[in-house]
Order: C-alpha cells, then structure tokens, then sequence
C-alpha cells in the first residue's frame, strides 16, 4: 500500500453572494505525516492567484462530519446528511467551502486502512524531525 493517499474530490466555494462555485480540490494522506491532512485548491480558488494548502488534523475532519468542530483556522461542520462546510480563516478573510460527505468518509477510512487511528504514534519519526528542523535553523 502506498504511504500517501491523494482522492480528488469536488469542492463548492460559497460566494458572498451564497452562490456555490465548483473547485476541484484534492485530499491528501501521509503516512509519514499520520495527524494531518492536507487540502489543495487550484490558483482560481486564492485571493493570490497562487494554489493555496490547508493542513489540519485527521480527527477534526472526522468529529468535523458528525458536530461542528474547530478552533483557529479550520473549523467543520455538518450540512445536512450529504455535506460538510469547511471554513478556512486567514488574516486576507475566510472561505467557505462546501464538500461532499461520503468521499470524505471514504477517504477517513483509507487513511484508517493506511494508519489506524490511536496508532498515529508508530509512524511518527520525533528524532528526524527534530534533527530536520534543527538544521534548518
């Protein structure tokens, strides 16, 4: 099994017009990484004009999908039974943008097959990390 998994998935970005937009955005899943998960979004989807990432914790996207759950920067909640709204909060303002509930099921529990949850630990390398970032320095 590879130790990242990518799923495409299709994003609606809520206007302030309460319009929804359709982005594509792509979830990301490291094993080597296994507390976060990443979102891309395309240039289009930026006030910069630039791919924009958010990085967050596996276990919000998964409290994210049965209450609202969030402090800081992400924050998630169900939308009915068949989406989440993500908010994402940055200094330039927030964006809102709505996703599809069962791919994000689907991609919690392929990140699950990939590292079980509460085994996070065994994949994390805190002597590379440290030693990485102390270079960097």
């Amino acid at each position: 099994m590879s130790p990242v998994i990518d799923q495409a998935v299709q994003a609606g970005l809520i206007t302030s017009a309460a319009q929804v937009q359709d982005i594509p955005a792509v979830l990301r899943y490291r094993r080597d990484d296994p507390l976060a998960v990443r979102i891309c979004f395309p240039p289009r989807a930026s006030l910069v004009g630039s791919d924009v990432a958010w990085v967050f914790a596996r276990d919000l996207l998964a409290t994210g999908l049965e209450e609202p759950a969030g402090e800081g920067d992400v924050h998630i909640r169900p939308f009915g039974d068949e989406f989440v709204v993500m908010e994402f909060h940055a200094p330039a303002g927030t964006a809102m943008v709505r996703l599809d509930s069962p791919g994000l099921r689907r991609f919690l529990q392929r990140s699950y097959a990939l590292v079980p949850a509460g085994r996070e630990h065994l994949h994390l390398h805190m002597d590379r990390d440290l030693a990485a970032l102390l270079r960097q320095a």
